[in-house]
């Protein structure tokens, strides 16, 4: 057999546990950002009076490294060995494939950079000026080319249903990121809009909540369809459930961006689209939801002694806690109580902690000792503490988040009987500090984990050696 033959007949996992480990790194990063910008919120003064260091540079900086450094790499790297192992091939253009790690983690070092220095859009999740947007597109490009080329030369007929949640994701976040980006260069690291007013307003929040659709969703949804199967060693519940879940959910999320802009200039009859689809949007989150948690069914005492299938099952319970909060925020007559408060904040969280964060946790659990060549993390018990305080920190920060945004949506519309305000708004901020310490004693709890999960990541790789996996032949071959 010749080197290309050989190497042919083999998975490419280099660019697996490149995305895997980085992951990791920046997952450290952006939660550390996000502890110190909660503190900032409780005790202004530790911006120490510096720019860069200010809460409206640092928090885009928090955002963009969480979603897209943190979130991102482990899509990367997860669709890439999921799509490998499910259609029996190696990955398509391995060079194209390694041209996307790099890219990648140019994007977000750029972001790193431009974001404390003041240049952005002041688009939420679409601040990157258009110099890195264009490298954005690129790399987007070649990440869809490496995906649908693999699935392309697949040595089975069936796509397995988690290819269908990662390839919806990578096709829709390239049409959201090419029209919401359509912006006109004035100068190196400047642009406006193409759009203007309200018409800006509805394109950036279609492209904001699908972000959180396809992005935070869609491609998370790969995860658990592949990988809480091959942990808890069941088939998915039922696959005919997957692929409805999967059609229901793509379409339904497109529609649901106007609830962002309820009570605003968008026309009243868009916020109510945007609310009825939100609605809809239940059924099949739900569905998706209950198809991974009774995946268990006759393994539940698995969950007494593997802290793995724990971060990925806890997962599902916060994405269905966060599914049927979003839509209940989107009524018109709730949302005129939670909009502007940290109730929202809280609603953020719970999906992006409890369901993307431990998730994405419990699937490297996963990667990265098969990777090395290990059966399990170097530190099953360091595991097990990193589940409990990373729980133990979303539930004081999203509870603390909850009261606070209620409290205040209340202190916001209480009037005294001759019609003026009861409460300033200095009082609803005064009242809400207490809350505000205990969301950064939450962080400080999820960064902990974080941490314990790097020195774990650390020992295991250190001990382990990087392996080459050959190519399954499928049975049917």
């Amino acid at each position: 057999m010749n080197d290309k033959a050989a190497a042919a007949a083999l998975y490419n996992d280099t660019v697996v546990r490149q995305f895997s480990l980085m992951a990791v790194v920046w997952g450290v990063v952006g939660m550390l950002v996000g502890v110190v910008i909660a503190a900032q919120l409780a005790w202004p003064e530790l911006n120490f009076g510096i720019p860069w260091l200010s809460y409206g540079r640092l928090r885009p900086l928090h955002t963009n490294a969480v979603i897209f450094a943190f979130g991102g790499c482990a899509l990367f790297g997860t669709s890439y060995y999921v799509v490998q192992r499910t259609c029996h091939v190696r990955l398509f253009a391995d060079k194209l494939a390694s041209f996307t790690f790099w890219g990648w983690q140019a994007v977000i070092v750029a972001a790193a950079i431009s974001l404390p220095m003041g240049y952005t859009t002041s688009k939420e999740y679409a601040e990157l000026e258009w110099p890195i947007d264009i490298l954005i597109t690129i790399v987007w490009v070649s990440y869809a080319i490496v995906f649908f080329g693999t699935i392309g030369i697949r040595k089975v007929r069936h796509i397995y249903v988690a290819n269908w949640f990662y390839g919806a994701f990578i096709l829709a976040i390239a049409i959201l990121h090419v029209v919401n980006s359509a912006e006109v260069p004035a100068g190196w690291m400047k642009s406006y809009s193409a759009y203007a007013g309200v018409q800006d307003a509805m394109i950036q929040w279609w492209y904001g909540h699908n972000a959180v659709g396809f992005f935070l969703t869609a491609g998370f949804l790969g995860m658990m369809y592949y990988f809480i199967p091959k942990q808890a060693e069941r088939p998915v519940y039922s696959y005919r459930l997957s692929i409805v879940h999967f059609w229901a959910l793509i379409f339904t999320y497109m529609w649901a961006g106007p609830h962002h802009l309820h009570y605003t200039a968008l026309p009243d009859w868009t916020q109510s689209v945007g609310m009825v689809f939100s609605l809809i949007l239940l059924a099949p989150s739900w569905g998706g939801m209950i198809n991974g948690v009774m995946t268990l069914s006759g393994a539940w005492y698995k969950l007494r002694d593997d802290p793995v299938l724990r971060f990925l099952i806890v997962s599902l319970s916060f994405y269905g806690m966060s599914t049927f909060e979003g839509p209940m925020m989107s009524i018109k007559t709730v949302n005129a109580l939670s909009h502007y408060t940290d109730w929202t904040i809280g609603h953020v969280h719970s999906g992006a902690l409890g369901w993307v964060g431990l998730i994405t946790m419990g699937s490297l659990y996963y990667l990265i000792p098969r990777l090395y060549g290990q059966k399990k993390m170097y530190s099953v018990p360091a595991i097990e503490l990193h589940f409990w305080i990373a729980t133990i920190g979303i539930v004081l920060y999203i509870a603390a988040m909850w009261i606070a945004g209620v409290m205040q949506g209340l202190m916001w519309r209480a009037v005294n009987a001759d019609g003026t305000l009861t409460y300033t708004f200095v009082e609803s901020v005064k009242a809400t500090y207490p809350f505000y310490v205990i969301r950064v004693i939450g962080g400080l709890l999820y960064l902990s984990g974080m941490l314990v999960m790097s020195w774990n990541t650390w020992m295991t790789v250190s001990r382990g050696r990087s392996v080459r996996v050959p190519v399954a032949i499928p049975a049917t071959a």
